[in-house]
């Protein structure tokens, strides 16, 4: 049965006004993924889906090859078919709809550098459903500028090793949580709007429309939530989170950034290690197709400073990114580190890390922790601590850091409070997943594992953000701007 659509009269422009001619039954034929076809499927009929790769006309015949997430699959059209001039005016990166017949290519056209080189699909029905306007950027060029790539990131990202950095990104995730699900932990969320509270990095803030002169902040972790849900006995938690710092980007830092977060009660520091090492075999295995050896080695340190002048000792034997991985665990680091110029005592990891109890008795300032770095060639890739679970411990550490009694009620009422309610030793660790799959793909910079990243200024430069906001926004926020002074020469003028 042969069904007419007829697109007239329906608001579409004059060069896209046709008449489609195909059969009823093929419209609801299911779309194959162009990986999945091989020489086995040959004589059957499927329907491809995909953006064109490359166009060859060779008159009365030609050829086009169609890319899909899964891969690349030479398509052919020959003579006097209806569909001949929508395969010649057709440009590259063009979206469309294919229905064809598979058929073995003639030996000594096969392809042998991709998996559907031994088959060609014949065009029975051609639908260009959008077509690409003229490229900002080859998309194989080998030398393409930042910019330009941030840009126009949605091209960027078509282009195969970003497409494969991307995929292994969500492999990577996907073997985490199978890994965790087995073990028995549970994944919770925590919030994105969270009070301010003293950590080790700057926080972004933000204002408060309904309670004037009050603001939010955005996490730079969820440490203190995770510890309150092991208060709230959920034992075994993890979360792929979000985290944002304020802070200047590098190659391998962004504002926004994304971490595995661990948390367990009742356990030790050797639980923790243990269940990490298995989980990076893991990875590397599932992954990488690597044999990651454990366990790992163990520097404390106090050695690592002696002997490589360095927390983060890079391990490898030839240091010259990309097939050896060094992995490498630092523990015993001192609880606190002295601020000369604050002129006090601040947290090495964060306040919430426990002492090594038998230190903090004797001398609490010159105690180690009980904390661990994991690094990996050179690179920090994680890091985490047994927490303070006694509220009085908790409260020395608050003084030492000269948090002050009517300061800590102010900014840690809730976790105090909390630890009087039979809190469990706990612990837990968080893993930096962009940097360590910058490290696995050996990339330049943690932006090409990100889909959507800021630049090396922390913008966002396809959206051009951050961004101006109206004087009425302002004012429902009860916010002001004060602008900076302008110097220029003698003259004094205010930035508008």
């Amino acid at each position: 049965m042969l069904w007419r659509i007829n697109l007239l009269g329906h608001g579409i422009g004059k060069a896209h006004r046709r008449i489609f001619k195909l059969p009823f039954y093929k419209h609801i034929m299911e779309r194959s993924l162009i990986s999945g076809l091989n020489e086995k499927d040959a004589g059957k009929e499927v329907r491809i889906n995909g953006w064109v790769d490359t166009v060859r006309n060779q008159g009365k015949v030609i050829f086009l090859d169609i890319r899909d997430i899964s891969g690349t699959i030479q398509t052919v059209i020959f003579g006097k078919h209806k569909d001949m001039e929508d395969a010649k005016n057709v440009s590259k990166e063009s979206s469309i709809e294919i229905i064809g017949k598979v058929y073995l290519r003639p030996k000594g056209t096969e392809n042998v550098n991709i998996p559907t080189g031994k088959i060609e699909l014949q065009i029975q029905e051609l639908k260009i459903l959008t077509l690409c306007l003229a490229l900002p950027f080859e998309l194989d060029a080998k030398e393409l500028g930042e910019e330009v790539r941030l840009k126009y990131r949605y091209l960027d990202l078509r282009r195969k090793e970003m497409q494969n950095n991307l995929l292994v990104r969500s492999k990577l995730i996907k073997v985490i949580r199978e890994y965790l699900y087995s073990k028995g932990f549970n994944e919770f969320e925590t919030p994105m709007l969270v009070k301010y509270t003293p950590g080790g990095a700057r926080n972004f803030l933000v204002p408060s429309r309904i309670e004037a002169g009050k603001f939010w902040a955005l996490p730079e972790s969820p440490q203190l939530f995770k510890q309150l849900l092991m208060v709230a006995g959920m034992e075994k938690y993890f979360q792929i989170a979000k985290c944002l710092r304020d802070e200047d980007a590098r190659k391998d830092r962004q504002p926004e950034f994304t971490q595995l977060d661990v948390e367990m009660s009742f356990v030790s520091q050797e639980d923790i290690l243990q269940l990490m090492e298995g989980l990076i075999k893991r990875v590397w295995k599932e992954v990488l197709n690597v044999e990651a050896h454990t366990p790992f080695p163990r520097i404390t340190y106090q050695e690592a400073m002696k002997k490589h002048n360095s927390d983060k000792p890079d391990m490898r034997k030839d240091k010259n990114n990309p097939k050896e991985f060094a992995f490498l665990w630092v523990v015993d680091f001192p609880l606190f580190q002295y601020d000369k110029e604050a002129k006090k005592h601040v947290a090495n990891h964060h306040p919430f890390t426990s002492p090594n109890m038998e230190d903090f008795k004797k001398n609490p300032e010159k105690a180690r922790s009980i904390a661990y770095d994991l690094v990996l060639n050179g690179v920090e890739v994680g890091g985490g601590s047994i927490r303070i679970h006694d509220s009085e411990v908790q409260q020395k550490v608050f003084e030492i850091l000269q948090i002050n009694k009517e300061e800590q009620e102010r900014k840690f009422k809730f976790l105090l409070d909390a630890l009087k309610f039979g809190a469990p030793p706990h612990g837990g660790i968080a893993l930096g997943l962009d940097r360590m799959l910058q490290l696995m793909l050996n990339t330049t910079s943690i932006r090409e594992v990100i889909a959507f990243p800021k630049n090396s200024d922390g913008r966002e430069v396809m959206l051009n953000a951050p961004s101006d906001v109206t004087d009425q926004q302002l004012k429902d926020l009860h916010v002001k701007i004060a602008w900076p002074e302008k110097k220029e020469g003698k003259k004094v003028s205010k930035e508008k």
